[in-house]
């Protein structure tokens, strides 16, 4: 058995070797437990619902690098809320103070090294808050792995349960993932379908060529060069515009 204060009452609070979290008898205070010490962990409440959490995704699928029509054609698979945990450090760097997230639990989800400082207060994470049924996904990276490599001076350090929706859907036959940020409503995506460029390389090079020779006939004519320019600036645009329309 080993014992610490309790960050909030300092009364002992005893625990088995090895745990993680540990609620103190005399205050009810939630403590998560780290080999660096003993601190409260907070989560950040969710401020996009499921169906904002979709539009969100709709309107990432209609940017311009993105195939046409993924925000019409993607078929969503599913969609599921979390709560990620992340390591919190408030650290005085330079005379100012800055804070930096990293994850606490291994993962391959997309963005969730890139989290931003939740843009709404954080809530100690207790028995009393509500989790909305959110799945809380326990963490597995020590919080000492993260604090040699931290400049400055520490300020405050603690456990941070991040909401995010994990969206997985279905275009042309195969499967993506994006995981979307329920505190900024950021959208992380480790690949996507992507708008092609070959046919737009290939009318740019024609009217390059096609400048370049009408250049040259200029020194003999520049009245047939002229009216060639403007045939191929017609062709050019209109050449685009199918592309543009195709894909």
């Amino acid at each position: 058995m080993a014992s610490i204060k309790c960050p909030k009452c300092a009364a002992p609070v005893v625990f088995d070797a090895g745990t993680k979290f540990v609620k103190c008898t005399y205050c009810d205070s939630q403590i998560f437990i780290d080999r660096s010490g003993a601190g409260f962990y907070y989560a950040a409440p969710f401020l996009i619902d499921e169906a904002n959490a979709i539009g969100t995704f709709r309107r990432w699928a209609a940017g311009p690098t993105k195939a046409k029509n993924l925000d019409r054609l993607a078929e969503i698979a599913s969609v599921t809320k979390h709560y990620f945990p992340v390591y919190m450090f408030k650290r005085t760097v330079g005379r100012k103070e800055q804070v930096m997230l990293e994850p606490a639990r291994s993962t391959t989800l997309p963005g969730l090294h890139s989290l931003k400082v939740p843009a709404t207060d954080l809530k100690v994470f207790d028995a009393a808050f509500d989790t909305e049924g959110a799945e809380v996904i326990q963490p597995d990276i020590e919080m000492l792995s993260y604090l040699d490599a931290l400049p400055g001076e520490p300020v405050e350090q603690a456990l941070v349960f991040f909401p995010i929706w994990r969206l997985s859907y279905v275009f042309a036959q195969k499967c993506y993932d994006v995981v979307i940020d329920a505190s900024a409503g950021e959208v992380f995506a480790a690949g996507f379908p992507t708008r092609g460029s070959a046919a737009y390389v290939v009318v740019a090079v024609v009217g390059f060529a096609a400048f370049t020779l009408e250049g040259i006939l200029a020194l003999e004519s520049m009245t047939a060069a002229a009216s060639l320019m403007a045939l191929t600036v017609v062709g050019v645009f209109t050449a685009s515009y199918a592309v543009a329309r195709r894909l």
